[in-house]
């Protein structure tokens, strides 16, 4: 399918082309001439089509569609080629909906674990998020359906979301929260971005030239279409003239006359104006494309039909699977045997929490219930039902007081030869619109399980929920751990799998579990006050705060157990101009076939800026029978090698040794080797304000600066005399104060720096 890029917009009038980059209501775009509607619509992991009239709110009903694992969840898969299919089922369930754009992935960074919307996010990692976020755009939009990249940028926070300032320095957003856009703009060319509602530095997103043109455009070279978050414009023709393209949702036609007012007085150009229009008009000549190309340019069959539905559940239920982890399993307690007796405990069990509430709340096709899958997989043993605790996944109360409940929880656990416990957060407990306050299980839910495992000590906690918990109290209980985070609709059947063994688990964590609260790095700044948040933490968010700190976790970034076991051994290194490939031979040493996620860790130990001991560059998946090995190999791309030099307002690769380390997680790191790489080249303009130790750095400059300056007499060997290094304290005078120590005058000075610039 192709599509013109800048289609002949010369027939319509000023008043045309304006009421083209603004919405019709409250998902359509205006047909205007030639140019048709499009359809956007809420769906990172699952397709939410109104039925009938939209409203302002997004509160009508909306179509059945199939509810995937949310982020939260199928980033623990850290599988693309997995992100991918569940992307292609989307994009043919939208497509079958009537649907051009579907309005994801988000891949804002997990900032803190309080943050309200973090299931609809991958990750801490911005590598992590952007290889998964770059998939899923492929994967969708290889069904002729336009994926629309979130939230653009710095959405970290629910919390006065629509005002408040992210207030970060240039290298910080560089390198945590622009870096996975970059990635997936730059590998899987989104048909739109979504900019986001918060200010940046104190300016809108949708407002801010930097961002939408200078970065995102003339950087990146993004070629779609920039749409508003839903209501994210405060001012349009500002917006416009930033690199705005489509505002949403529509307003009646009111935004559209400011606009044209705005040109008329000289406010904004008639030139933005038009080429917005011109982006708008070029999507929608991509979605007409599509649509033809789907055979359905007429109206859209408003259903996903029955043979898609079995499939894209049968999907849902294996992507589900592998985005198990298996935090912890003493004594080799699961799987479980089918035919032994187990008591399911706990309201999750009958009512599962399975996804996040807000604009990507989807209803789904069906639902597995764990209980019933628990049952199903059982075999001969006898599967016992207790509520134990007061409130289920949606908040519904069950019958009983707490001290009745338990009771007859504990019961059941005495009765059976395993325990499953059902934990988690309701839907009303975290969901778009505010954050949390706290990362604690409900204590009702903590003192149950306590009850049990002293009356039942094999017992297995599954966990659901949408931000990370607090999980020592859980872990310091129970043997073993299932986190299956959010899993969609078919979560139970998952679950069941992998208790039961029918699936060997290999999720990962996608962020790091902390002890506390208060240990986490943004603890102290977040959600912020006075409509701003200081990033105070700068470049150690997530793994790279807890490394720095040398700080105990709970379970730390990548962590997820195995059935079986694996070793890693040869770990080889090879750099060349695309960057660091590492080679490394993984051996399943266990009894079972299985999938591992070997991680790949780049530490610059003598690095002459601020880094973190370590941060993650690429990973892979190997799948393994019982005592075979296989030779991985993993290209580390060298622009993922750099670090944004703020001086000279670029990325820049440092050049000397780098280690590479092979793990299992953030903290269980296998293999290490090192690798000499390549620099770029650095020269900065020196100036009266350069110290005597950066100008002493640059061979050329040092040697003219030698020639023009010699140390004051009282000052050599004057170290033991006044019990200090004189060479590190000259080293951090600037240039100019050197006027001030000799015979060399500012006049001098003044042309030795132009000398030293003149230089090559």
């Amino acid at each position: 399918m192709t599509h013109d890029p800048n289609p002949d917009l010369s027939g319509l009038t000023p008043a045309e082309k304006a009421s083209l980059s603004s919405g019709a209501d409250f998902w359509t775009t205006k047909a205007v001439g030639d140019v048709p509607s499009l359809v956007l619509t809420d769906g990172p992991h699952g397709v939410r089509r109104q039925a009938g009239a939209t409203d302002h709110l997004g509160l009508s009903e909306s179509l059945p569609a199939t509810c995937f694992p949310p982020a939260v969840g199928l980033s623990q898969s850290w599988d693309p080629d997995l992100v991918a299919r569940v992307g292609a089922a989307l994009g043919a369930e939208a497509g079958a909906l009537g649907v051009d754009v579907l309005l994801g992935p988000g891949i804002n960074i997990k900032r803190d674990p309080r943050g309200g919307r973090n299931f609809e996010y991958f990750s801490e990692d911005p590598v992590l998020t952007g290889v998964l976020g770059g998939a899923w755009v492929s994967g969708l939009q290889s069904t002729g359906v336009g994926a629309s990249l979130k939230h653009f940028a710095a959405n970290n926070a629910e919390h006065d979301r629509m005002r408040s300032s992210s207030d970060v320095d240039p290298r910080t957003l560089r390198e945590i929260y622009l870096r996975a856009f970059q990635k997936v703009v730059r590998t899987s060319a989104p048909w739109t971005v979504m900019c986001s509602y918060n200010r940046i530095n104190g300016v809108y997103a949708s407002e801010n030239h930097w961002l939408l043109t200078t970065v995102l455009r003339q950087e990146w070279g993004f070629d779609g279409v920039v749409v508003s978050d839903w209501g994210a414009v405060q001012d349009r023709p500002a917006a416009v003239a930033a690199g705005l393209d489509l505002e949403m949702p529509g307003d009646g036609g009111a935004s559209d006359a400011r606009l044209l007012a705005a040109v008329e007085d000289g406010a904004c150009s008639a030139q933005d104006v038009d080429t917005a229009a011109s982006r708008v008009a070029a999507l929608a000549a991509r979605a007409r494309g599509s649509r033809r190309d789907r055979a359905a340019d007429s109206a859209p069959t408003p259903e996903v039909g029955a043979r898609e539905v079995e499939a894209h559940h049968a999907l849902a239920r294996e992507v589900a699977s592998r985005c198990v982890v298996l935090l912890k399993n003493d004594g080799a307690l699961l799987p479980l045997a089918p035919g032994g007796s187990v008591a399911v405990i706990g309201g999750f069990a009958r009512n599962p929490r399975y996804q996040g509430g807000g604009s990507s709340h989807v209803n789904p096709t069906r639902v597995d219930v764990p209980l019933e899958e628990i049952r199903a997989l059982a075999g001969s043993g006898a599967v016992a039902f207790a509520a134990g605790y007061a409130a289920d996944a949606r908040g519904d109360a069950e019958p009983g007081d707490a001290t009745e409940l338990r009771e007859e929880a504990v019961r059941a656990a005495t009765d059976a030869d395993t325990a499953v416990v059902f934990l988690g957060l309701a839907e009303h407990q975290e969901s778009e619109g505010f954050d949390r306050e706290h990362i604690e299980l409900p204590a009702e839910q903590l003192d149950l399980l306590a009850a049990v495992v002293r009356a039942q000590p094999r017992t297995v906690v599954v966990l659901s929920h949408g931000g990370v918990l607090r999980l020592a109290p859980v872990a310091d209980l129970a043997p073993a751990v299932l986190d299956g985070a959010l899993l969609g609709q078919a979560g139970g059947g998952a679950v069941a799998d992998v208790l039961f063994g029918r699936v060997n688990p290999s999720g990962r964590l996608g962020e790091t579990v902390p002890v506390r609260l208060q240990d986490t790095p943004a603890y102290l700044n977040f959600p912020g006050e006075n409509s701003a948040v200081l990033y105070g933490e700068g470049l150690y968010v997530g793994y790279r705060w807890y490394d720095a700190r040398d700080m105990e976790v709970a379970f730390p970034f990548g962590h997820g157990l195995s059935y079986t076991s694996f070793a890693y051994s040869d770990l080889e290194l090879e750099q060349d101009g695309a960057g660091i490939t590492a080679h490394l031979t993984v051996t399943n040493t266990g009894d079972r076939a299985g999938r591992e996620v070997v991680q790949f860790y780049v530490a610059k130990p003598d690095s002459a800026v601020s880094r973190a001991p370590r941060e993650l560059k690429g990973f892979t998946g190997v799948t393994l029978e019982p005592g075979s090995s296989e030779r991985v190999s993993v290209l580390l791309p060298r622009e993922d090698l750099a670090y944004w030099e703020v001086r000279a307002d670029r990325w820049v690769v440092e050049g000397g040794e780098y280690v590479v380390s092979a793990g299992a997680s953030s903290r269980d790191l296998r293999a290490t080797a090192a690798v000499a790489v390549e620099g770029d080249a650095l020269r900065l303009p020196v100036t009266l304000d350069s110290t005597l130790g950066e100008v002493m750095a640059d061979p050329g400059a040092a040697a003219l600066l030698a020639q023009a300056f010699t140390p004051p007499a009282a000052a050599e060997g004057s170290d033991n005399a006044m019990g200090m290094d004189m060479a590190r304290m000259m080293a951090s005078i600037p240039i100019r104060r050197l006027a001030s120590f000799g015979p060399t005058g500012l006049d001098e000075l003044e042309a030795l720096v132009a000398r030293i610039n003149a230089e090559d």
